[in-house]
């Protein structure tokens, strides 16, 4: 809540202004940047010159304008003096990055577990990591601003808890704490931390760090061994009451299909998830799949073979469905499909655009646009990187439980938490 008379958080929320401002109309001047937010030219000058003495700011040369008086001094983000960090706490390992405050990658590395199901040795493998990377040579000169990570499941927010990672094994580990513990004495004890699930996470570095304008709302679907999305709606994540707005693969795309891991029939899991897929192509296996698996179905479906190719056919079809119902649902500007699941090309892609177009040809209106990562596998970590920038940016939005009523999953009925878990 933003509590009146607090100076220090509106001046705060001022200078971020002028950062946002700059992030969607680099090179404006000072008077530019006066009037675009409605701040006194005075005011503007004084937060500016703080800006750029703490590195979020840089000036380019003078633009030679014609007008008489002093010339306009063009400012932008500084890409040289910041970093931010970010990481993707994935299913068979880490994934960590360093990028700049434009989402330039200065530094990146791949942490492989020891031991997937040892959570604890996990996390303090992807701390010990970001730690490093954090005192690296390309990151010399540079002042760390924030941390994020990407969790794969059900995360609350607010305390940082991932509840359920099913894919896993996962449960009820308090990752927030954890980093903090290892935090605890090196440069990134007091750096601000930010955790969500995967699919919000990769939708902020379509937002933040993509360079496209006018892709708002923006849809990330992420396609792994579920199905997942983040939606971005004016500029922000739309999370829900509880923090699980997005879970997309639960909506029922086949009254009567098969079972899910809900226990309900037809969701998106169920059809489009690539354990649904490894399912169907080799009957029932463990759960989760190996990556071994994983690689037999991407290898058989490149190949050719018959009934992984029908099987591969018919889930895009299913995402064809999906797609049409966030359409009609958010009326995006663009749906960005992610995940393991890209490596089936436009075996899964091709039959889903398909039926998004043979949708907007019935109605005739336009569809909108359909697009991978520009990030690729780095994704969630870039977007680790991109959820700290939009936080920090962002002053005035509420982190903690009160942007959800003051309901956090564990003090929820037991029935209710249970089945939010359980989407899964």
């Amino acid at each position: 809540m933003i509590v009146a008379g607090d100076q220090q958080l509106l001046k705060q929320i001022n200078r971020m202004a002028l950062v946002r401002q700059l992030c969607s109309e680099p090179g404006l001047s000072r008077a530019a940047l006066a009037e675009a937010v409605g701040l006194t030219k005075s005011t503007v000058s004084l937060l500016v010159r703080e800006l750029l003495d703490e590195g979020w700011l840089a000036e380019n040369d003078i633009r030679v304008t014609g007008a008489l008086g002093r010339r306009a001094t063009p400012l932008q983000l500084d890409r040289e003096r910041l970093a931010l960090l970010g990481a993707d706490l994935g299913i068979g390992m880490a994934r960590i990055v360093a990028t700049n405050l434009l989402g330039e990658v200065l530094a990146e590395q791949e942490l492989p577990y020891l031991d997937a199901a040892d959570t604890a040795g996990c996390i303090a493998l992807m701390a010990q990591g970001l730690e490093e990377l954090s005192t690296c040579a390309a990151l010399a000169g540079r002042t760390v601003r924030g941390i994020g990570v990407g969790l794969h499941g059900v995360v609350d927010d607010a305390t940082g808890v991932l509840h359920h990672a099913p894919h896993l094994g996962w449960r009820n580990v308090d990752v927030a704490s954890q980093l903090r513990a290892h935090f605890d004495g090196t440069p990134l004890a007091e750096l601000p931390l930010f955790i969500q699930n995967e699919a919000n996470v990769a939708a902020l570095a379509e937002l933040e760090f993509s360079g496209e304008h006018g892709a708002d709302p923006l849809i990330y679907l992420s396609l792994n061994y579920g199905v997942g999305a983040g939606i971005i709606v004016n500029g922000r994540l739309l999370t829900g009451l509880y923090g699980f707005a997005g879970e997309v693969g639960h909506t029922i795309l086949q009254q009567g299909g098969p079972v899910c891991s809900c226990g309900r029939r037809g969701c998106a899991d169920a059809l489009i998830g690539l354990q649904a897929l490894l399912d169907e192509v080799y009957g029932r296996q463990q759960h989760p799949a190996t990556p071994e698996q994983l690689e037999q179905l991407f290898s058989e479906a490149e190949a050719g073979d018959a009934h992984a190719a029908q099987a591969v056919e018919t889930a895009g079809r299913n995402l064809g469905v999906l797609l049409n119902n966030l359409w009609v649902a958010f009326d995006p500007m663009c749906i960005v499909i992610g995940g393991a699941a890209l490596r089936l090309g436009d075996r899964l892609i091709g039959p889903g655009r398909q039926v998004l177009d043979d949708c907007a040809r019935a109605t005739q209106l336009q569809a909108p646009t359909v697009r991978t990562p520009r990030f690729g596998h780095n994704v969630i970590a870039i977007g680790g990187a991109a959820m700290a920038r939009h936080y920090l940016m962002r002053p005035f939005v509420d982190q903690g439980p009160a942007r959800r009523g003051n309901a956090k999953l564990s003090e929820l009925p037991p029935s209710v938490a249970a089945g939010l878990m359980a989407w899964n």
